[in-house]
């Protein structure tokens, strides 16, 4: 063998074992999660009926990708039952949809899904005045807590409802309301609903957990809970938005 030869194979076969160990062993890229929209609450149907603007498919995406795997797991905490009974059962695809009901029901007993609600609660502490905003009701302090992408040096300058607000946007609200859930639930393994937790709403017995439990009457049919609930088993909140746009839509 000549000795071009030889210095040719030393060097091919060296890249011919990367490429044989990179490109067999490296999994071909996955495909995207599945997600669906969630069934509408009682009062995302109320609103259209009044005219008013309904909770939008998009968001069930946000919240469902925004899911760790541990939020799709055994260990979610077992309270989990009282709103969804087959929920460990389920597949991955309809626990996603489930937990996108569970924050839009949230979202209906802490804003009424309105994304630009803005509640002042007490004195200003320093800069920052004190509020619950969004359709989840959070505050900037969570942005700390919680990696949340809020900026507050950036909203400061803005009216109180603005929807370019940080805060507001349903994006990071609900992100940032996955992550707080996450962090109760999952890091600090506190019941679903307990009188520590974040939300009134989820606080067992009051008057608020009360709003919260009126909105989990339709979950996913996957769920398996037994309902009296007048809404249209087929409809989803997609087709309660196309509903919507329909209406306003002048003939």
């Amino acid at each position: 063998m000549a000795e071009a030869e030889r210095e040719y194979l030393v060097l091919k076969i060296p890249w011919f074992m990367v490429c044989l160990t990179f490109c067999m062993v490296q999994p071909t890229p996955s495909h995207a999660q599945a997600v669906k929209p969630a069934p509408p609450t009682p009062i995302d149907i109320k609103k259209v009926e009044l005219g008013g603007t309904p909770w939008n498919s998009q968001w069930d995406q946000i919240i469902e990708k925004a899911l760790p795997p541990e939020m799709l797991s055994s260990q979610v905490p077992h309270g989990v039952r009282r709103f969804c009974p087959r929920f460990y059962e389920m597949g991955t695809t309809d626990k996603r949809t489930f937990w996108a009901y569970f924050f839009q029901a949230l979202a209906g007993a802490e804003a009424g899904l309105n994304t630009n609600t803005s509640v002042r609660h007490g004195e200003p502490e320093g800069a920052i005045v004190m509020r619950s905003e969004g359709l989840l009701q959070l505050s900037y302090a969570d942005q700390k807590r919680y990696g949340c992408d809020f900026n507050w040096q950036v909203d400061r300058a803005l009216k109180a409802n603005d929807p370019a607000k940080t805060i507001l946007q349903p994006k990071n609200n609900l992100e940032c309301g996955v992550k707080i859930l996450v962090n109760q639930t999952i890091v600090q393994h506190k019941p679903l609903l307990t009188r520590s937790g974040y939300w009134s709403t989820l606080q067992p017995d009051g008057p608020s957990y009360r709003v919260f439990a009126k909105q989990m009457t339709n979950p996913p049919a996957a769920c398996g809970l037994p309902t009296k609930s007048a809404i249209d088993k087929s409809a989803t909140t997609k087709s309660v938005q196309d509903d919507a746009n329909r209406r306003q839509t002048p003939k």
